[in-house]
């Protein structure tokens, strides 16, 4: 089994330019045209966090939400998504609360494929270092309380500079660190902020970041995004 995962800061969907366009994500989205994507910043701070990808916009994709959300016009959770290739089924979907002084959070969705479940979890880390290591302990521990032993992948805007420092070290030697290019700031980017993370059941192939034109103008951040097969 192959699967592209993808995770990209949209910003809420204010791009380089200043303006707020919902269909400039959706083109980014479908230029990279991933299995499983996670977003972060998906939905607006203020007042019911409107998500700022509607969902009747999304009923004309390849995607589909997870369902996450804890609000009725939300997307996801503390503005982290997970969209959906269609035609696998999400047989779980749950928040997962971090701790922090600012709204963060992670968002978990257990996949069926063809027999086979996967478990993904999207996230936004803190710009704090030590916050973001209390916040990677969060996810792991949350990850060892579920059932079984999935074929597992973590995503996100990590906000972190160094490849294997700092929070990244919480993973341990049995997960593989994807950080696939620099990704930010979208038009001269100099940070790999945006990574992913895979078990043990993984073999990575393909991997890059998403660098069109039309990706440069969307959000403040690139996409990236990883192939992976499960043996």
């Amino acid at each position: 089994m192959q699967l592209t995962f993808a995770t990209y800061n949209i910003h809420k969907a204010v791009g380089t330019d200043g303006r707020r366009d919902a269909d400039r994500i959706i083109t980014v989205l479908r230029e990279m045209d991933a299995d499983v994507i996670a977003l972060q910043e998906a939905d607006l701070r203020l007042g019911e966090r409107a998500s700022v990808l509607s969902r009747a916009a999304l009923d004309d994709t390849p995607w589909y939400p997870a369902d996450v959300a804890r609000r009725p016009r939300s997307l996801g959770w503390h503005g982290n998504a997970l969209l959906i290739r269609r035609g696998i089924e999400v047989v779980e979907a749950e928040a997962i609360h971090l701790p922090t002084l600012e709204p963060r959070g992670a968002v978990r969705a257990d996949l069926l494929l063809d027999g086979m479940r996967v478990r993904v979890v999207g996230t936004h880390l803190d710009l704090s270092g030590l916050r973001r290591r209390d916040q990677v302990h969060a996810i792991l521990g949350h990850l060892r309380i579920c059932d079984g032993d999935l074929p597992t992948v973590v995503m996100g805007d990590f906000n972190q500079w160094g490849l294997r420092s700092g929070a990244m070290q919480a993973f341990g030697p049995e997960w593989q660190m994807c950080a696939p290019g620099r990704s930010f700031p979208s038009r001269r980017p100099i940070a790999r902020l945006d990574r992913i993370v895979m078990s043990r059941h993984w073999q990575q192939l393909e991997q890059g970041v998403h660098h069109s034109a039309k990706a440069s103008q969307a959000s403040d951040h690139l996409p990236v995004w990883q192939r992976a097969q499960c043996p």
